[in-house]
């Protein structure tokens, strides 16, 4: 972490669930599983506590931190910001094989004018070094939304911009709430389908800027037009429209 205790992560919930032993160069790989739920936290106007349980599936103790940030896209990319608003409680704890634990998250102060995003992360702390054994540890990320008194939704225009011989799907979101945009897909006037890069986070907080990648195949001639045809999903429902291109030096 840096001096200004932030970092950057992929904005995606990862949960998994490494049960089996694999060998790499003749080293033994063990991982525990872990599981969270929910998946996704929304305090509503007013609420500042809520809970969050972690299930320790695996066949022994596992040992977790578990820490709260802030969440904004100020860069076009997700970025954590340590923070006191948001209070996790135990923030260590060691769970037995097949136990939960209760995590107890507290808002300090509600948000103001639009959502207030944040993010909890869990880590698994690692067990003690065997001779011949790696142990692959979990990150699991939580998203934290709260919503403010008054009520908000997202409004996000897009259009494409065309740099360096790449394509991106640019989305502005003017409105005071997040949305998530999946399965964008770019179609030409000649009905070729140009999809989205994988492992891309979806989600475009309030009042932020995202770009998606979008695949091309290098070996085939740039696309060429002034417009394409987007179709993508959001939590508002399926989007198609005509968007502009804009050439970036």
């Amino acid at each position: 972490m840096t001096s200004k205790n932030r970092f950057r992560t992929t904005a995606v919930v990862r949960i998994a669930a490494l049960l089996v032993a694999v060998h790499l160069g003749g080293l033994a790989a063990g991982a525990q599983a872990l599981s969270v739920l929910p998946v996704n936290i929304f305090l509503q106007p007013g609420q500042k506590a809520t809970t969050l349980t972690v299930t320790n599936q695996g066949s022994s103790a596992t040992a977790i931190q578990i820490r709260g940030y802030a969440w904004n896209q100020k860069t076009g990319d997700d970025e954590l910001i340590a923070t006191d608003d948001l209070v996790v409680s135990p923030p260590i704890a060691t769970i037995a094989a097949g136990a939960t634990q209760v995590v107890r998250l507290i808002l300090r102060q509600s948000p103001q004018g639009q959502e207030g995003t944040y993010r909890i992360i869990v880590d698994q702390i690692p067990p003690p070094a065997e001779p011949g054994v790696v142990h692959i540890v979990l990150r699991l990320s939580i998203p934290v939304f709260a919503q403010p008194d008054i009520r908000v939704v997202p409004h996000i225009q897009f259009h494409v911009e065309k740099k360096d011989g790449k394509f991106f799907v640019v989305g502005v979101n003017d409105g005071n709430s997040h949305d998530v945009i999946r399965d964008i897909v770019l179609t030409t006037t000649d009905g070729k389908k140009l999809n989205q890069e994988k492992d891309n986070s979806p989600y475009i907080l309030a009042g932020t800027t995202r770009r998606w990648p979008i695949a091309v195949d290098a070996s085939q001639p740039l696309p060429t037009g002034n417009s394409f045809q987007l179709t993508a999903h959001s939590n508002g429902g399926a989007i198609a429209q005509q968007v502009s291109v804009v050439d970036r030096p």
